[in-house]
């Protein structure tokens, strides 16, 4: 697909905002393998494949190994993840797929068992973040596959 819009020159503002959140969250304490898994679903349940190209390759650049990410569509199906990744997945599913009910009282009680208070909260902005790079990416369709991880 051809770019629609070139959106961070169009809006550079808006695009500096996002950058600024993601840096929050990447300062947040949450672990850098979890927030990769977080962006791989929600990128996969939106079908965004700007963002599933570029957090694929981040994840794989940051140790994550092939069979988490393959299997990550079906995460409920294996013993590759952990408890608390679990639970971030299920909250990720729960307030990226809205349209299917808000996030349930029985997903909140689940990852509050793995998360702190201040760590939920830290995990609905990372997952909001996705999910607005993911809407925006798939308006404006950025060209799939030149994305390289950074350092």
């Amino acid at each position: 697909m051809e770019q629609r819009i070139d959106y961070a020159k169009a809006f550079p503002e808006g695009y500096q905002a996002m950058i600024h959140l993601e840096g929050a969250v990447r300062r947040s304490g949450l672990e850098p393998a979890l927030l990769e898994l977080v962006k791989i679903r929600a990128s996969q349940l939106n079908g965004c494949a700007f963002c599933i190209d570029m957090h694929t390759k981040d994840a794989r650049h940051k140790g994550e190994t092939e069979q988490r990410i393959y299997a990550l569509s079906a995460w409920r199906e294996t013993a590759f993840f952990t408890g608390r990744e679990c639970a971030a997945l299920a909250w990720t599913e729960a307030i990226t797929n809205i349209q299917q009910g808000h996030a349930s009282d029985a997903v909140y009680a689940e990852v509050r068992e793995h998360f702190s208070e201040a760590e939920t909260v830290k995990l609905t902005w990372a997952i909001g973040a996705i999910n607005v790079w993911n809407r925006v990416a798939v308006a404006m369709r950025p060209a799939v596959g030149g994305y390289e991880p950074q350092g």
